[in-house]
C-alpha cells in the first residue's frame, strides 16, 4: 500500500471514527497511555528513574529524556502529542506548548497561554480528504489505464517477436537472391567491359590518326607560308621571319638560331621539313590565322562626363547631335560585331568538343552495356532490400530488448516525444532516447542527457529515469537529467528544474506507474492513530 493509500485510510478513518476521549496526562499518545497509570509511580521511559506520578507534567523535568514532562514546556527535549481529532496526529517540540502561537489544529498546544486559538481541525480534515479523494480517483483511472497499456504492449510484444521471426526467414530467402544476382551482374559486367576497351582503343586509334593528319595538314601548310619565294624550299631567311620562333625571348630570331631550329641546313624540302617542323609547331603562328589585338576600348567616363558637368558650359546642339550619333553608330558597330563574334568562337570549340567526343557505341556494345545497367539495377534493388530489412530487425529487436517495466507497461512511451514550454525554453523528453532543451524564441538545441538506465529507489526503480553523457556545460561536467515518474491519467512533463549545475529534474505523469487502490470502506466507529 502507498503512502497516499494509506494516509486516506487513516483520514477517513480519524474523521469517520468518534472522537475517543482519551483519560490521562496531556499531550500523551493513546499509544503510550499504558506507560503513564495514575496513583502509580512512574517510570521515565528511558528506565532512567521512577518518580511519583504527581511529579508528572509539574512543570520540573525529572527525566533525561523528558518523557515525565509530555504536557509542559519544561523539558528542552520532550514532544507534545496533538490529538488532532478530524485531522491527522501530530507531534511538535515541547518548547512550543503555551508560546502564544497555534501549533496543534485542536488548540490543545495553548491551553494557558491566553492565545485565541481556533480549532481547525475538522475543515483541515476535509480539505485534505478532498485532495486524497481526487487523488484516490486518479489513481484508479490510472490503474485502469495502466492494465490497458499492459494488454496492449503483451500483444504489441507477440506481433512484433513473430514479425522478427517472419523477416528473418524472408531475409535468408533475399540474402540467396542477392548472391545469385551479384553473380549474374558479374556475370554481364565482364562482356560489357572488354566492349567498352574495345570500342575505347578504337576510338583512341582514330583519335591519334586525325590527329596526325591534321598535324600533317599544318606542317604542308606552314611550309607553303613559309616558302616566300615558292621555290620549294625553306631558308633559313624566311624562316626568321616569325620573330615567335625566337629561343631566347629577345624578340629577335638570329641566322643562328633560325640554323639551330633546321638542323644546321642553309635550306630544307618539304621531305625534310617534316624533322623540323616538331621543333616549331609548338610556336610557330599560321599567317592564315593572324592574332586579334586586344580591343581598345576609350573608357566612358572621359567622353560622358563633360556632359553631366554643371559647371562646364554646355555644348552646342550641333556637337551633342554629332556626337550622339558617332556614339550611335559605334555602338551599331559594336552591336553588329557582337552578332557576328558567336559563330568565329563557338564554331572551332563546338568542332573541338565534337572531335573529343567518343562516338555511340555500335549495337552490340550497347546491347552488352544495357544489359549488365539491368543486372547493375536488379543487383542494387535487392540490396537495398536487404538494407532495409536488416534496418527493421535491429529497430524491433533493439526495442523487444529495453526494459519496459515488469508488465512491460512502459512500452507505449517508445519512439514518443513530450514537451513542456516555459518562458524562455521548450524542454522535449523523448523516452528511452534522449532530452533536449531548445530556446523559446530561436537558437540551437541543447542535449541534456541521452537514456541511461532506470534509476529508482530499490523497492521501485521504475521511479525515476536517468538520462546521462548530455552537452558539456562551460567549465563543467556534462548535462544529465532525473526524470520523476508520479501517478497520471494523462501523459505529460509537468514541471522541469535545475536543482544543481547542469543537472536537470523533470516532473512527467503517466497512468504506467499507478498501483492498485486499497480498499477504504471502513468502519464509522473505527479510529486509526498515526
Amino acid at each position: 500500500m502507498t503512502c497516499v493509500h494509506l494516509l486516506l485510510t487513516l483520514v477517513f478513518a480519524v474523521s469517520l471514527g468518534t472522537p475517543v476521549e482519551i483519560q490521562g496526562p496531556r499531550g500523551v499518545p493513546l499509544t503510550k497511555k499504558q506507560f503513564y497509570v495514575e496513583n502509580k509511580p512512574f517510570t521515565c521511559l528511558d528506565g532512567s528513574r521512577t518518580i511519583p506520578f504527581d511529579r508528572v507534567n509539574d512543570d520540573y523535568c525529572d527525566c533525561k529524556d523528558g518523557s515525565d514532562e509530555p504536557g509542559t514546556a519544561a523539558c528542552p527535549n520532550g514532544s507534545f502529542h496533538c490529538t488532532n481529532a478530524g485531522y491527522r496526529t501530530m507531534f511538535i517540540p515541547s518548547s512550543r506548548i503555551n508560546d502564544g502561537i497555534c501549533d496543534c489544529c485542536d488548540t490543545t498546544d495553548e491551553y494557558n497561554s491566553g492565545a485565541k486559538c481556533e480549532n481547525t481541525c475538522k475543515e483541515l480534515g476535509r480539505k485534505e480528504r478532498e485532495v486524497l479523494q481526487k487523488m484516490t480517483e486518479i489513481t484508479k483511472e490510472g490503474f485502469l489505464l495502466k492494465q490497458h497499456l499492459i494488454e496492449e504492449a503483451k500483444k504489441g510484444h507477440q506481433e512484433k517477436q513473430i514479425k522478427v521471426t517472419d523477416m528473418q526467414e524472408n531475409k535468408k530467402q533475399l540474402d540467396e537472391k542477392v548472391e545469385v544476382l551479384r553473380t549474374v551482374k558479374e556475370t554481364a559486367e565482364q562482356p560489357e567491359k572488354e566492349a567498352k576497351e574495345r570500342h575505347l582503343k578504337a576510338w583512341e586509334e582514330q583519335k591519334a590518326a586525325i590527329r596526325l593528319e591534321k598535324d600533317k595538314a599544318k606542317m604542308a601548310e606552314a611550309f607553303l607560308e613559309l616558302d616566300d619565294n615558292a621555290d620549294g624550299f625553306v631558308s633559313v631567311s624566311e624562316l626568321q621571319s616569325h620573330a615567335e620562333l625566337d629561343a631566347d625571348a629577345d624578340g629577335t630570331l638570329t641566322e643562328t638560331e633560325a640554323q639551330g631550329l633546321m638542323g644546321g641546313a642553309e635550306q630544307v624540302d618539304m621531305s625534310t621539313f617534316e624533322s623540323v617542323w616538331p621543333n616549331i609547331k609548338d610556336k610557330y603562328h599560321s599567317e592564315s590565322q593572324p592574332e586579334e589585338p586586344a580591343p581598345v576600348e576609350t573608357p566612358p567616363d572621359e567622353v560622358k562626363e563633360p556632359v553631366v558637368d554643371n559647371d562646364s558650359e554646355p555644348y552646342p546642339e550641333d556637337d551633342i547631335s554629332e556626337e550622339e550619333d558617332e556614339d550611335d553608330e559605334d555602338e551599331d558597330d559594336y552591336h553588329e560585331d557582337d552578332d557576328k563574334a558567336p559563330p568565329t568562337i563557338k564554331t572551332p570549340e563546338k568542332s573541338h568538343e565534337d572531335e573529343d567526343a567518343m562516338p555511340p557505341y555500335d549495337a552490340d556494345t550497347q546491347a552488352l552495356i544495357d544489359a549488365a545497367q539491368k543486372a547493375r539495377d536488379d543487383f542494387e534493388e535487392a540490396e537495398k532490400a536487404l538494407r532495409e530489412m536488416d534496418d527493421q530487425i535491429r529497430n524491433i529487436e533493439k526495442e523487444l530488448s529495453f526494459d519496459f517495466g515488469p508488465d512491460a507497461e512502459f512500452t507505449y512511451l517508445y519512439s514518443q516525444c513530450y514537451e513542456l514550454t516555459t518562458g524562455e525554453y521548450i524542454y522535449r523528453l523523448c523516452p528511452f532516447n534522449r532530452v533536449s532543451q531548445k530556446p523559446k524564441y530561436g537558437g540551437s538545441e541543447t542535449n541534456l542527457g541521452t537514456w541511461g538506465s532506470w534509476s529508482g529507489p530499490e523497492n521501485n526503480k521504475y521511479l525515476l529515469m536517468k538520462y546521462e553523457h548530455g552537452t558539456g556545460c562551460w567549465q563543467g561536467p556534462n548535462r544529465s537529467t532525473t526524470v520523476k515518474l508520479t501517478c497520471g491519467k494523462e501523459t505529460v512533463v509537468t514541471s522541469t528544474s535545475e536543482p544543481s549545475r547542469c543537472e536537470y529534474l523533470m516532473e512527467f505523469t503517466t497512468p504506467a506507474v499507478c498501483q492498485e487502490p486499497a480498499n477504504t470502506d471502513l468502519s464509522p466507529h473505527d479510529h486509526v492513530e498515526l
